[in-house]
């Protein structure tokens, strides 16, 4: 069995896949020489690319956060509500970013199955672009307010961001070696950790720019609050040219758009020299039948239990983790607030203590935890990380839960280090795990449209925390049932452990290994002998200019014996396959036509 690795000099690595004729056996040698790339500079091109648009997905995302608070002192600093957003206008503002991301998810996904990676990467970035310029301009007018302005802005920036998610999992993925796929992935997705920092950061900056005017007029926070939100388009911007002009990732050339000779092409060109260059050459394409994508297809895959139930798995973790996620995620102001952390009657006070807040959980608990799992994931396995992340945060937010009012009282300090360990293992644990895992367990064909399933799931999720959360926490007085909603999350961590059990650990084994679909006839238009004599016979009648014109299916196997034998002859070969050998399903009448 032919194989190469990149081990192996660029031009002996093209000559090894442009020798093999078969193409099952191509494919394979093809998806082998990806999966023992060593880890260099175009790896780290790719997870450059993708993790800047995570970066800014976080941004954008947790930055609702700090921009909540601001619009409240702006608009509503009342003996009424003394610096707070309603609780509608506080939950549509949260709920609107989370609501268009699970379409973006959803729709991204299958449309990157359906048209290719490529197509599709890039259109993410440009509608956060346009949808953050919209919101930093939002204003009352008329017929619409602000706040309805800001809603409409965050559905489209949501829209986006969840295009973001199967996009650059499934490009990472399909791009990196087995033996580092997960720690690429992480990284990738790390790149959050900075996003979510680099908002408190950015708006502590701009509050301290601004320090004198706020302590004069309030109003001047209108402008804090705006800047903040357009800082998200820089990195988007930056990011925008690489994602339009990256290559088709050659599992999806060969498994979708049935090119292979394109596909080993790329795998030279595009991997080993980092460009991309298109042949000519389309014959492999409409020669191999392969499974393909459509609703028939996806039914017969996933009617099989060892399928399905993954398919549960990914879709369920992700889910209850997300409850708990965005549900501490989105309101660590409001959380900040409640235990007395930000607590100042004065706006610039009360704005710089909850954006030092953000920045010291994301710094003790956030960003760490997302490189500890870059470091280890690829050792310690997926599948254990993420069992470990759920019982840690089951722990964690039971002890949080049941002794909120006595640290609330006696040791905010102690709180704060608690809740900073729970974003530790959050990140540390199933937040980076099940964005991985959907990107590895699917077949090339449904592997964005099943990270897309799985991640919209997750945004269900911190929708209905989002909503629950904001009715909830008023219960018994202002935020006093924020302990109990600690303990909430605490069981559907514990659930989280439980449908853990679902996925498969997926370390250091190749996609197609891990799709659970048999490789070997993969093709199934393809037989070996048959394949490799009938390329002879199309090489001898080019080179020749003599048309073989076979009178049936046996005729032919024995006209490609012949030629291969007299090809083998040429070459030097000592011996060449036997008829059998060449097609064992025309043994016999191959044999009759010998005679």
């Amino acid at each position: 069995m032919a194989s190469c690795s990149y081990s192996e000099p660029t031009d002996m690595i093209e000559e090894t896949l442009r020798k093999i004729k078969d193409p099952n056996e191509k494919r394979k040698a093809a998806l082998r020489t990806i999966d023992d790339k060593n880890f260099g500079w175009f790896h780290i091109r790719i997870c450059i690319v993708s993790g800047i648009g995570f970066f800014t997905d976080a941004y954008d995302l947790f930055v609702i956060n700090l921009i909540s608070a601001m619009l409240g002192v702006v608009h509503f600093n009342n003996d009424k509500y003394e610096g707070n957003l309603p609780r509608n206008i506080d939950l549509g503002l949260k709920v609107s970013a989370a609501t268009g991301t699970l379409l973006g998810q959803l729709s991204f996904g299958i449309l990157a199955d359906r048209y290719g990676r490529k197509q599709m990467y890039g259109i993410e970035l440009i509608i956060m672009i346009i949808a953050t310029v919209g919101q930093s301009f939002s204003a009352d007018s008329y017929s619409l307010s602000i706040y309805t302005t800001i809603i409409f802005w965050r559905v489209l920036l949501g829209i986006g961001i969840g295009g973001d998610y199967p996009m650059s999992a499934v490009i990472t993925s399909e791009l990196a070696s087995k033996n580092n796929r997960g720690a690429m992935m992480s990284a990738v997705f790390a790149m959050q950790g900075f996003g979510i920092l680099s908002g408190g950061i950015c708006s502590i900056l701009t509050l301290a720019i601004f320090k004198n005017q706020i302590e004069r007029d309030p109003l001047y926070i209108d402008y804090i609050w705006r800047i903040v939100t357009a800082f998200g388009v820089l990195p988007a911007t930056l990011a925008l040219f690489f994602r339009l002009t990256i290559p088709e990732t050659p599992r999806f050339t060969m498994d979708v758009e049935r090119n292979i000779e394109q596909a080993t092409h790329d795998i030279v060109t595009v991997i080993r020299k980092g460009k991309f260059q298109e042949l000519n050459n389309d014959s492999e394409k409409s020669q191999i039948d392969v499974p393909s994508f459509g609703w028939e297809d996806f039914k017969e895959y996933f009617k099989k239990w060892e399928n399905a139930k993954v398919l549960i798995g990914t879709s369920a973790s992700w889910f209850l983790l997300d409850v708990a996620f965005y549900g501490i995620g989105l309101n660590n102001s409001i959380i900040l607030n409640a235990i007395g952390f930000a607590g100042s009657k004065e706006p610039f006070q009360r704005l710089w203590n909850v954006s030092v807040g953000n920045i010291i959980i994301t710094m003790l608990g956030t960003v760490p935890g997302y490189w500890f799992s870059v470091f280890l994931i690829d050792s310690w396995g997926r599948k254990f990380i993420q069992q470990m992340g759920f019982i840690m945060l089951t722990i964690i937010f039971l002890v949080l839960g049941f002794g909120y009012q006595a640290l609330q009282q006696h040791s905010i300090v102690i709180f704060i280090l608690l809740f900073s360990l729970a974003q530790f293992f959050q990140n540390f644990g199933p937040n980076t795990t099940t964005f991985i895992v959907p990107g590895e367990v699917f077949p090339t064909r449904y592997r964005s449209t099943c990270h897309g399933i799985s991640a919209a799931f997750g945004k269900l999720g911190a929708l209905i925390a989002q909503v629950w959360f904001i009715q909830m926490k008023d219960i018994g007085g202002t935020n006093m049932y924020v302990g109990r909603l600690l303990l909430f999350f605490a069981f559907f961590m514990f659930l989280g452990f439980l449908v853990t059990y679902f996925i498969p650990e997926t370390k250091r084994q190749s996609l197609e290994e891990l799709s659970n679909e048999g490789q070997d006839l993969f093709i199934r238009n393809s037989n070996p002998g048959e394949a490799n004599s009938l390329s002879i016979i199309e090489s001898f009648d080019n080179n020749s200019k003599t048309i073989v014109s076979p009178i049936d299916q046996s005729r032919r196997i024995f006209v490609s014996h012949i030629v291969t034998r007299e090809y083998e002859d040429y070459s030097g070969a000592n011996s060449f396959p036997s008829v059998d050998k060449i097609n064992p399903r025309r043994k016999s009448s191959a044999t009759t036509n010998k005679s």
